[in-house]
């Protein structure tokens, strides 16, 4: 089949949906790769590699000519929306309670694979871009924490005298948690953790920080089967939100991870938790896309609040666009046997666990069972 990748549009996104490793492995495997011009260079990706890993370069219009599917980080803008009637699209699309999105699909004959929705089962893991680009994102995280923050993360003893380790709070112990307590850790900081899920206070161990959370019976239900984090009760809301003010008051670094699919982010740092830190002290919001951990949060602004930084990018992992690439990439490379028949052509195979829990739109309908669900 005919694979397009085009140049990102929304604003701010660096990422590329192909890299030469991963054009040479379709082109190997029999199929055409067509790249809009440029599409790779705020990743370091330069039209000749593309070119030499076998890709046809060329306008955007000349990429999209004769497509069968398109591989983007990011829905594509309006325009191009367009123009992919009978092109099968696969692409981040935030699709989460996002009815109105997934209905300009189906209305326009796009059938779409959302890339958030990639099932977390063993076999999807390979596939899984939430994870592969999370992992990036916890590990950003702390190194624009580190930049903000203005003193040292590990403890220094010289002659002068000694600095004192950064206390480090980890707020939502997912992959991009995990990873910032590791990178945190590895920077030499004294790191805490918290999350509503049991099951990650040994892993929180493991990596050398410590557990902070009211751990009553509810704590001890609170997952879904899909291992996510549950929505709590107001009453352990308050509880965990009391431990967490006077736990917050003496750190220097918040990092806030915590998401609920389909759902704003919780708020769990307000403002007089804010305004309890030192100044000099710094939060960084992961989720500050999906309205903010932090009630003082502002996507893509770095807010100063009484001397306490509070970050709110709205993509980390672009920060780091290479190696996000690089994984992104892969994850659509190791999806695509799931879309193509025995003889590589376009045949996505709907009754596969994994494409079922990715289709968004097919034949002219919203599929997905989150946004076809009634309103109770």
């Amino acid at each position: 089949m005919r694979i397009a990748i085009l140049k990102e549009r929304h604003a701010g996104e660096t990422r590329v949906a192909a890299t030469p490793e991963t054009v040479k492995k379709f082109v190997a495997a029999g199929h055409d790769v067509a790249i809009e011009k440029g599409a790779g260079l705020t990743a370091a990706v330069t039209d000749e590699a593309f070119a030499d890993a076998g890709a046809k370069i060329g306008t955007a219009a000349a990429t999209l000519k004769g497509a069968d599917a398109l591989f983007a980080v990011r829905s594509p803008d309006e325009a191009t929306l367009a123009k992919l009637k009978g092109v099968l699209l696969v692409s981040h699309l935030s699709p989460h309670g996002n009815t109105k999105m997934a209905e300009g699909l189906a209305k326009a004959g796009i059938d779409a694979l959302a890339m958030e929705f990639v099932p977390r089962i063993t076999r999807a893991q390979a596939m899984d871009a939430l994870s592969s680009q999370a992992n990036l994102a916890g590990y950003r995280a702390v190194i624009e924490s580190a930049e903000l923050y203005g003193r040292a993360f590990p403890m220094m003893m010289t002659a002068a005298g000694t600095v004192a380790p950064a206390k480090t709070f980890v707020m939502g112990v997912g992959v991009a948690g995990l990873q910032a307590i590791a990178t945190a850790r590895r920077l030499g900081a004294i790191v805490t953790a918290t999350d509503v899920r049991p099951a990650v206070k040994e892993q929180v161990a493991s990596l050398g920080a410590k557990f902070v959370a009211v751990e009553d019976d509810e704590f001890k239900q609170a997952e879904t089967a899909g291992g996510y984090a549950k929505q709590m009760s107001p009453e352990y809301q308050a509880k965990q939100a009391e431990l967490v003010a006077s736990h917050i008051a003496k750190q220097d670094i918040v990092i806030t991870t915590a998401l609920i699919p389909g759902r704003p982010a919780p708020t769990l740092v307000s403002k007089a938790m804010v305004e309890s830190m030192k100044p000099g002290s710094v939060i960084i919001d992961l989720a500050a896309p999906n309205g903010g951990n932090c009630e003082l949060t502002k996507v893509d602004e770095v807010v100063e609040h009484k001397g306490v930084k509070i970050a709110g990018y709205g993509n980390l992992a672009g920060r780091l666009a290479a190696d996000a690439s690089a994984l992104y990439a892969k994850n659509l490379a190791n999806l695509l046997p799931l879309l193509v028949n025995e003889e590589g052509g376009l045949a996505p195979h709907w009754d596969d666990e994994v494409i079922q829990g990715m289709a968004l739109t097919k034949d002219g309908a919203v599929v997905h069972p989150t946004l076809t669900k009634k309103e109770s």
